[in-house]
């Protein structure tokens, strides 16, 4: 078990014993989503009870989190959503590009007329062509009928274009034509067609690399970057994982036969703690696949996928290596020492009783450790954040023991 969930399996008997438990405080008795007949209590900065669903922002088309960073891109895009102008999202793979798109959309002038997603980047490079700009009759082997793309689908409305980093260099070149004189040209049409169509992108790979490299047109990326949108990824906004598990909850809860299924504090312990490399969409995934097969209507640590139980076992703070030269040992125990103190004080917003608790040390041994650290300060050594916000009252401490 990790720093973290070590402290976290004591962290509602530190709480009330600590003098300023309101600071840390978040009830979450009311939580549908947690597997607790009792209130619970966690410190500002870790995993919340995640609200119910009722309290979710659930717009359509909307992202969900409460996190500043997406509420940032909640300010940017209902901001650019009043105009027109074409915009690129940015993020990796399940971060919710497709969300924010259709949520530039629903706010827009256009909410009432199409929103046509397109994916680049699945649909083969010489079907895509047709697919998005249409076809007119005998066209090509096997237009036995003229047929509109997906531009004109979109017809005073928005075209979602995913993956736009896969389109061939030849539609590269025809979708700039597009975003020019706003006008397509069906294959194997003699005309152009003018079209009132809103552009927005998205990609999950680093386009002005792309650009670098010579696999993307440069003039193109500037037409399509008019505003960029970055999407974090969910390991950036980790305070949303409550929020998200309870959400899928609910949803996937309501679409199956007999009693909800709910998670224990500690399985969400664990979903917290992980990284997320697929983000929502592995979130979503994994909170359906475990409605689906819980035997007992309760998520538990056991149940949770390999990977996300090997990635917390595997959380180790660095080991130092020793060169050629060899290694320091003392000064090498010493550091890693003041890592663990400085890991437990950080975690605990400095208060030391339970620090010296997260580290099994008496709190006079961990104050004592912090005195010997000011005093090595002192005499020139490095200041660390032992220091900061734990040495200065470290006076006080001793007096205390």
């Amino acid at each position: 078990m990790s720093l973290a969930l070590r402290f976290w399996s004591g962290t509602s008997e530190y709480l009330h014993q600590d003098p300023a438990r309101p600071r840390f405080m978040a009830i979450f008795k009311e939580s549908p989503g947690f597997a607790n007949d009792t209130v619970a209590t966690v410190p500002v900065g870790r995993p919340p009870a995640p609200a119910s669903a009722a309290a979710a922002p659930e717009l359509p088309g909307r992202l969900i989190g409460e996190h500043a960073l997406v509420a940032r891109v909640h300010g940017l895009i209902s901001r650019v959503a009043r105009t027109d102008a074409t915009c690129l999202i940015l993020g990796e793979s399940g971060t919710g590009k497709e969300l924010a798109a259709r949520s530039i959309h629903n706010q827009s002038l256009r909410a009432d007329k199409p929103f046509i997603p397109v994916n680049c980047g699945a649909i083969p490079a010489e079907l895509l062509e047709s697919e998005m700009f249409g076809h007119v009759k005998g066209s090509f082997t096997g237009a036995i009928g003229t047929r509109e793309g997906m531009f004109q689908l979109a017809h005073g409305g928005t075209i979602f274009l995913d993956e736009i980093a896969e389109m061939s260099p030849v539609l590269q070149v025809k979708l700039l034509r597009v975003l020019q004189d706003r006008e397509i040209r069906p294959v194997g049409a003699d005309q152009a067609r003018q079209v009132d169509v809103r552009v927005v992108a998205a990609t999950n790979k680093d386009l002005q690399r792309q650009v670098e490299r010579g696999l993307f047109r440069e003039d193109l990326y500037y037409r399509l970057e008019v505003i960029p949108i970055d999407l974090p990824p969910l390991r950036e906004r980790r305070s949303d994982v409550p929020l998200l598990v309870n959400y899928f909850l609910d949803r996937h809860n309501a679409k199956k036969n007999g009693a909800s299924t709910t998670i224990t504090e500690e399985a969400m312990i664990y979903l917290w703690e992980y990284d997320w490399p697929g983000n929502v969409r592995e979130l979503e995934n994994m909170v359906e696949r475990l409605v689906i097969l819980s035997d007992d209507g309760e998520i538990k640590v056991d149940e949770l996928p390999k990977n996300v139980r090997a990635f917390i076992s595997e959380k180790k703070l660095p080991r130092p290596v020793m060169g050629d030269e060899g290694i320091d040992l003392a000064q090498a125990v010493e550091e890693f020492e003041n890592g663990l103190i400085e890991d437990a004080l950080r975690r605990t917003k400095g208060n030391k009783q339970a620090a010296a608790r997260l580290l099994r040390l008496k709190r006079t041994t961990l104050v004592a450790k912090l005195r010997r650290r000011k005093l090595a300060t002192a005499d020139g050594h490095q200041p660390s954040v032992l220091e900061d916000g734990s040495g200065e009252d470290l006076e006080r401490d001793l007096g205390d023991q």
